[in-house]
């Protein structure tokens, strides 16, 4: 379910409604009148919610598991679903969510700016807060106490930011809740639509990003870094952690505690880095990947799928430190070999 502090829901309903806005065939027996409220991810969703389920994996069990009542599925995974949840087949499951998710909320890939003043005043402003000039603030936000926002800043509506935080210029934050003591300097962009699309060979279609960031106490996010919001869940960046200067961190990536990661790192979608990582400069990590506690991924490396902690990791794919170590060296003794004949 979308947080209300951002988005707005304009439902619910009918599931006859649903199914045509979708372009999918009304299931046989169900009630054209049922009431759907919202849209949510297969492990958020209640009874009078709809969610989708594409097949395979963890996915499988978290579709056995689900307490959604609606769910888009495609024919071929029909089955497996819990008895409460009424699967509504799709030759598209992406593209039918998509369409519904953008019915509930058709304004959530907007700016919703609707004040006629820099400063909302419904706007929750604590004490010992300095905000330099150009700074904007939206509906309902909220700022701690002794924080210091700089120059031409954009705070969302509904965002939440703690106490004793440091903001740079030119800084946007939206659907995002901050912690206390967080340093974000210039030009990072927070809370952004993450990169989701349902493609078909007539195009792309945006599915609505409706999640958010999560940013615990006293991280650190560097110059220009870009943090998307979830889709459905939230991007959560973990206490302590520090990220430098031009990082990408996809939607619904979650990332542990005091983890480090170097300058021009690319994280995927629906990634979980653990406590303690070290991530190298210009990594790049395949979505859906896992890296265990204590992982340190020497520059350049290349992650696609789950590396254990409390390891050393380099190359492409990444793999343990000796061995691609071992690889460099036969490599250079074929290139030596070569030479002389």
């Amino acid at each position: 379910m979308a947080d209300p502090r951002f988005y707005d829901n304009v439902g619910p309903f009918t599931l006859a409604d649903i199914c045509a806005k979708a372009g999918v065939s009304f299931p046989a027996d169900a009630d054209r009148a049922a009431l759907v409220e919202d849209v949510a991810s297969l492990t958020g969703a209640g009874p009078a919610h709809l969610s989708f389920y594409t097949g395979g994996g963890e996915a499988a069990k978290k579709f056995a598991a689900t307490a959604a009542g609606y769910c888009f599925v495609a024919s071929s995974a029909a089955n497996g679903g819990p008895s409460s949840c009424l699967t509504i087949p799709s030759a598209s499951v992406q593209h039918a969510f998509a369409e519904v998710a953008r019915a509930f909320y058709p304004q959530s890939s907007l700016a919703q700016w609707t004040q006629q003043t820099a400063i909302d005043p419904s706007a929750v402003i604590g004490e010992g807060v300095s905000l330099a000039p150009g700074v904007v603030i939206g509906p309902h936000a909220e700022i701690g106490d002794r924080t210091r926002i700089g120059p031409n800043t954009v705070i969302g509506r509904g965002v939440a930011i703690g106490r004793d935080c440091e903001i740079g210029s030119n800084v946007t934050i939206t659907h995002s809740y901050v912690g206390d003591g967080a340093l974000i300097l210039s030009g990072a962009q927070i809370g952004g639509p993450g990169f989701g699309f349902a493609s078909s060979q007539t195009g792309h279609i945006k599915v609505p990003q409706l999640g958010r960031v999560l940013l615990q106490d006293r991280v650190e996010i560097g110059a220009c870094t870009a943090i998307d919001r979830g889709a459905l869940g939230d991007t959560v960046v973990g206490e302590g952690s520090k990220i430098d200067n031009l990082v990408q961190i996809g939607h619904n990536t979650r990332i542990g505690r005091h983890t480090v990661i170097v300058g021009h790192v690319g994280i995927s979608g629906s990634c979980e880095l653990g406590d303690f990582v070290v991530v190298g400069g210009q990594v790049g990590i395949a979505d859906h990947s896992r890296i265990g506690d204590g992982a340190r991924l020497a520059a350049r490396a290349g992650v696609v799928g789950y590396l254990p902690g409390g390891q050393d990791y380099g190359g492409m794919p990444a793999k343990p430190m000796r061995e691609y170590a071992r690889e460099l060296a036969a490599v250079k003794m074929l290139a030596r070999g070569k030479k002389k004949s």
